[in-house]
């Protein structure tokens, strides 16, 4: 797939297919992107669930914070990904170990890595790149 432009039925595919986000490189400090986006994609009705090693067992936006993937105890439909781009294979390799696999992937803005999206696609994840789902939900969904 071209990760460079997505058809706007794509992505307003996956966001409306979407219950639960695993949100990972999530922060408690309400000045970060992934704070702002948390609590936007909250107030849209998702259920997002915070991934972030250092502030696992405490809670973000009233959700408890897990360190990694495989510690959240329930599906997963989408992995919004607030990490740098170098990050996206290793959590890749993450995602793929996940049962059962979650239906998406979602690099932030800069999260880039066609090698790693290929491997997601493989596995037969969608993989959307260097977008935010709290730009794209209300264009594409309002």
């Amino acid at each position: 797939m071209n990760h460079e432009s997505y058809s706007d039925f794509y992505l307003a595919e996956i966001l409306r297919q979407t219950r639960v986000i695993a949100l990972v490189g999530a922060s408690p400090n309400p000045e970060r992107p992934s704070n702002r986006v948390m609590a936007f994609l909250l107030r849209k009705g998702y259920r997002v669930i915070p991934v972030n090693p250092g502030q696992a067992g405490k809670e973000i936006h009233g959700q408890k914070v897990y360190a990694r993937l495989a510690d959240i105890p329930e599906p997963i439909d989408m992995i919004d990904v607030f990490r740098a781009a170098h990050a996206l294979p290793a959590l890749v390799g993450e995602v793929l170990a996940l049962e059962p696999l979650p239906k998406a992937i979602w690099g932030q803005l800069t999260v880039h890595d066609d090698v790693a999206a290929a491997q997601a696609e493989a596995a037969g994840i969608k993989v959307v790149m260097d977008r935010c789902p709290a730009i794209e939900h209300p264009r594409l969904i309002g």
